[in-house]
């Protein structure tokens, strides 16, 4: 990434947008809103006459143009299957745009609220949808978009850590052992099951879920923000709409993959990768802010990070997550 590109993406400003937008043939009325993005620069932009829409610039060199324009086939292709996916519009036979350094792509804007993940039903069309995707998912594999696993999540984030010096000295020793020893379990876990590769959403958790209530019965779920897709464990993308305690997350868990299983298979000894993603996921989400860092979006959103108390934290939630790998699946890994 270049400085000048650097400069140019931190400081996108309100005319960059609309100019932008009005290159790819439409008339802005001058409304437009930041939506809740960090890793691109994403805003709702008013459209005369029509209804707004969505227009997100991509962090520059962050994604090729190829790996970009296949998250976009891989959501039409969903879309063309009556798959709740928001794919990018068609313009001029595109939908990866141009306007000045910045590539950009728009969407419809669709709204909806999050989704209430206590409602069986809501999570039973949750699990539905889920396997529709993997089916599609496991149709091909991704050529340009990387893989989850604990190289590109766990061994690279350590050593972007270390290597630009973001743990305070005194703190050094003791998150390279519970980091090192953390990876090496679930490396093992990994290495136990080998498990399958498929094309995921990558980030499937319930700020990506737009629920639309107008639609009849428990409404329907708007499934957005492919930006993460990749190749990985099809569990990825259940894992993260789990929470509260041990009984209550298996009983959700239980509903997901009873929907699940009526459109695509699930191998159910990756139910044992549920807590090794989770180390994977912490360990990835700390050296995404410390890659972010310079971004000025980051010290105003983030400003907790990169101080003691957050590493003694990281140390500490390392340290109960590597516990948390060694207790039994959620539910029976029996097929």
């Amino acid at each position: 990434m270049t400085l000048e590109s650097k400069s140019s993406f931190y400081n996108l400003g309100p005319e960059q947008v609309l100019q932008a937008v009005e290159s790819a043939g439409f008339h802005c009325n001058g409304q437009q809103m930041a939506l809740n993005s960090y890793e691109n620069r994403v805003y709702m932009v008013g459209i005369e006459d029509e209804p707004s829409l969505v227009v997100k610039f991509y962090r520059p060199e962050r994604w090729s143009d190829e790996a970009i324009l296949e998250e976009h086939r891989f959501t039409h292709e969903l879309a063309d299957l009556d798959i709740p996916a928001v794919p990018p519009i068609f313009i001029a036979n595109n939908t990866l745009l141009h306007s000045g350094e910045h590539r950009f792509s728009i969407y419809p804007l669709k709204a909806g609220r999050a989704p209430d993940l206590e409602s069986r039903e809501q999570l039973e069309q949750l699990g539905r949808y889920i396997g529709r995707i993997h089916a599609l998912g496991a149709a091909s594999d991704f050529e340009h978009r990387p893989t989850l696993d604990v190289h590109t999540f766990g061994d690279a984030s350590y050593d972007f850590i270390f290597d630009n010096g973001f743990i305070p000295p005194e703190l050094e020793g003791a998150y390279e052992a519970v980091a090192e020893d953390l990876l090496d379990s679930v490396e093992a876990s990994f290495e136990a099951i080998d498990p399958h590769l498929i094309r995921l959403h990558g980030d499937g958790h319930q700020g990506n879920i737009l629920w639309d209530m107008n639609t009849p019965g428990a409404g329907s779920p708007y499934i957005i923000d492919f930006d993460d897709a990749r190749m990985g464990p099809a569990v990825q993308d259940l894992w993260m709409f789990l929470s509260g305690e041990r009984e209550q997350m298996s009983g959700s868990l239980d509903i997901l993959l009873s929907a699940y299983s009526q459109f695509c298979d699930f191998d159910c000894r990756e139910l044992s990768l549920i807590e090794p993603l989770r180390a994977l996921r912490i360990m990835h989400h700390a050296a995404w802010l410390a890659r972010r860092w310079t971004d000025p979006a980051f010290s105003l959103a983030f400003p907790w990070f990169n101080t003691v108390n957050y590493w003694e934290e990281q140390v500490l939630t390392l340290r109960e997550q590597q516990l948390r790998i060694e207790l039994p699946p959620l539910l029976s890994t029996d097929n």
